[in-house]
């Protein structure tokens, strides 16, 4: 049996000033921890302000200049580094322009087509009953193996000799095959080197949607199904809608990729044939170093903060519309 006994407000308040939460605050630290913590932090943020905030500002600065990288002294121009790639210069502007359209033609190709092809291939994958483990590992393989070394073995597979053109003729296919080769031909060079960055983000993609996939309450679409729904109808009704988030990050990371990436270009074309796949990316890669000691550096230098801009407002733009939308 027990009684309850009452307490004033006073006491009250004092017992909960010692064990309640008047009492939990903020830890006072030592001189001696705060200064063993700033010691641990301390590389990171001058490796951050030597590699990220200085190389910032320093390279805003070269885009007001002309200079080469190597002579002692540049000359200060202002904006002319800027509307010499948009407009005034007769050298420079015109293949920026056609690598402008290029890198267009990459950020609207790349992304749809890889949305169209990792939604599909995650909601097979996720429907999967047996080596479910292997056919994720297989179709994860083209992202670990990204690199110059894979760029070099499609190099080889897309040569006039090639595996394509050999297979191609070996089914009787021999009027679709490339004599040039299909990063000879200036007509299929872009479109291949686009169908290889979707090969390359595929898996990632695929990735994120099964990881979305298995997040779902399968009494949606279990109740979608008894309402008479059939297998696409549940999938662009009910699957796409929930993950339409996923869908926003794929599209973002594939739109980066396609404005500022250039490895896969500068390594299996170099720009060629002619400059059809020459892009943004690897304009600026021209300008800053193979311009055989022309002073480009500030063009270069001017050409990638465009980029930087132009990143920051497609981001802001996906952010406004999925906002939105959500």
């Amino acid at each position: 049996m027990t009684t309850d006994v009452p307490t004033s407000p006073g006491a009250v308040t004092a017992r909960r000033g010692r064990t309640g939460p008047a009492r939990r605050g903020r830890r006072r630290y030592q001189p001696r921890e705060v200064a063993w913590a700033y010691a641990f932090v301390a590389p990171a943020i001058v490796l951050f302000a030597v590699m990220g905030v200085y190389t910032l500002f320093w390279g805003l600065q070269l885009s007001f200049v002309q200079w080469n990288g190597l002579t002692p002294t540049w000359l200060w121009v202002g904006l002319r580094n800027y509307t010499d790639l948009l407009w005034a210069s007769p050298v420079f502007s015109p293949p920026v322009r056609a690598a402008a359209l290029n890198t267009v033609w990459v950020m609207i190709a790349a992304p749809l087509l890889t949305v169209a092809i990792s939604f599909p291939l995650a909601l097979a994958l996720n429907r999967a009953r047996r080596f479910v483990g292997l056919l994720r590992s297989v179709y994860f393989v083209p992202y670990i193996t990204t690199g110059i070394a894979v760029y070099l073995a499609w190099q080889y597979v897309l040569e006039p000799n090639g595996a394509i053109n050999t297979l191609l003729g070996a089914l009787g296919l021999g009027s679709l095959s490339q004599p040039q080769g299909w990063l000879g031909n200036p007509d299929t060079a872009l479109p291949t080197l686009i169908v290889i960055m979707v090969w390359s983000a595929v898996p990632v993609a695929t990735l994120l949607y099964l990881t979305g996939l298995q997040t779902i309450d399968p009494a949606l679409t279990e109740a979608a199904q008894i309402d008479g729904a059939g297998w696409w109808r549940v999938n662009l009704s009910v699957v796409w809608p929930l993950l339409r988030g996923i869908t926003a990050v794929i599209l973002l990371l594939n739109l980066r990729d396609a404005l500022q990436g250039f490895q896969i270009f500068l390594i299996m074309t170099d720009g060629g044939p002619g400059d059809h796949t020459n892009v943004l990316g690897l304009q600026t890669y021209r300008l800053a170093f193979q311009s055989e000691l022309a002073p480009t550096l500030g063009l270069a230098s001017a050409l990638g903060w465009m980029l930087f801009v132009a990143a920051l407002v497609v981001a802001f733009v996906h952010l406004r519309v999925t906002r939105e939308r959500g």
